[in-house]
């Protein structure tokens, strides 16, 4: 009887690791995510965000078709990031579960990409970086605006005077510069 391999997260041979239909699931911190760290806002007091993941390998032999090794990927944390509104530390879930196909080469990977909706296509590899493919989808997953849905305080500037808590608006406050269009506006 064949004993199935140790596979390592770090140099995973994909298509012995789909045709045993393995499965790797752990936690790695954010913070040693070099290239998602790097853009992250937590507040001082915020716990160091873990990546809960989990790598399952699929095989599948369509009928008159090449073997297909195939790797589930599924990990979720949660990452601080800057609000666009209020420029504030905002708190966002990030959830990820990606089907990746493998294929021979890099120009059919290229080419099946292009077609392929449901997954994701990859040049097979015997030695795949699990760690790094898992950071790139989490980069992938950011939001491009990130925001509060609902910012925690007003925002620094609505186009008035700003008003201090019980205090007199500041009449020396500069000029929203579109306060005259609005003017216009109501004019006409």
């Amino acid at each position: 009887m064949k004993k199935k391999a140790a596979h390592q997260p770090g140099h995973l041979d994909v298509a012995a690791f789909a045709r045993e239909r393995g499965r790797l699931e752990g936690m790695q911190p954010v913070a040693g995510m070099v290239r998602l760290s790097e853009g992250l806002d937590p507040p001082a007091d915020a716990p160091a965000p873990q990546v809960q993941w989990s790598a399952e390998g699929l095989w599948s032999q369509p009928l008159g078709d090449q073997p297909q090794p195939k790797l589930r990927l599924r990990a979720q944390t949660t990452v601080w990031l800057t609000c666009q509104r209020c420029l504030q530390p905002v708190a966002l879930p990030l959830e990820i579960d990606r089907t990746l196909r493998f294929v021979r080469d890099e120009d059919e990977a290229a080419r099946l990409d292009e077609e392929e909706e449901e997954e994701d296509v990859l040049a097979l590899t015997r030695a795949l970086d699990l760690p790094a493919l898992l950071e790139d989808e989490l980069i992938l997953a950011l939001p491009i605006v990130p925001q509060h849905e609902t910012c925690p305080q007003a925002l620094p500037w609505s186009g008035e005077p700003a008003v201090p808590p019980g205090g007199v608006p500041d009449v020396d406050a500069p000029e929203h510069p579109f306060a005259v269009l609005k003017q216009l506006s109501r004019k006409e």
